[in-house]
């Protein structure tokens, strides 16, 4: 199973190398969008939602769907957080 973590682009900083600067949860990396280009100009990736997984914008979401992934995303890590202090506790 892979994970692609939604991140919305907000610059173009290589274009010969198809890199873009991604904004993950106020969090801002170099990712390579050649996945997401198809026959679009750089300029015109700006603002789009994409999923990353390891390096790569390997698709374009809208919107809402990244506001849900987040979401579900945060609140694994919710989950995950309490079963760490269950088993720290000796609970199980």
């Amino acid at each position: 199973m892979c994970l692609g973590i939604p991140g919305r682009i907000v610059s173009i900083t290589d274009e010969s190398r198809k890199l873009a600067m991604v904004d993950v949860g106020g969090v801002k990396r170099e990712v390579n969008i050649a996945c997401i280009l198809e026959d679009r100009a750089f300029e015109d990736c700006i603002g789009d939602w994409v999923l990353i997984h390891v390096g790569f914008a390997m698709s374009r979401i809208d919107e809402a769907e990244a506001a849900e992934t987040l979401r579900v995303l945060e609140e694994l890590g919710e989950v995950q957080k309490e079963f760490a202090a269950m088993l720290a506790s000796g609970l199980i």
